[in-house]
């Protein structure tokens, strides 16, 4: 059974009921026992179970391993990048060798 909650428009009472699906919501107040009432939709309190919702969720060890293999990846095509661009500077000699 869902919990709602009710607020009075008249006296400002607010409080919880059990309730069914198929029940007609309240509209008398417990307390000033005027047709009042008011039903409120308050935010719920959402918790995400499961692996990999968000970047800093604990993830399983196997899904940690192709992130790691990736990174790998990037730092050496930077890396062979860098290299290759300083190479591009150095002039060639008349042998085939190049010379810095």
């Amino acid at each position: 059974m869902p919990i709602y909650t009710y607020r009075c428009d008249n006296c400002g009472v607010q409080f919880d009921r059990h309730q069914h699906f198929e029940e007609p919501a309240l509209v008398r107040c417990p307390e000033c026992e005027h047709d009042a009432l008011r039903k409120l939709f308050l935010p719920v309190g959402i918790v995400f179970k499961g692996s990999g919702f968000y970047a800093t969720d604990h993830r399983s060890p196997s899904g940690q391993s192709s992130a790691k293999k990736a990174e790998k990846a990037e730092k050496a095509e930077k890396a062979e990048s860098t290299a290759a661009g300083d190479n591009a500077d150095a002039k060639p000699s008349t042998n085939g060798n190049k010379v810095e």
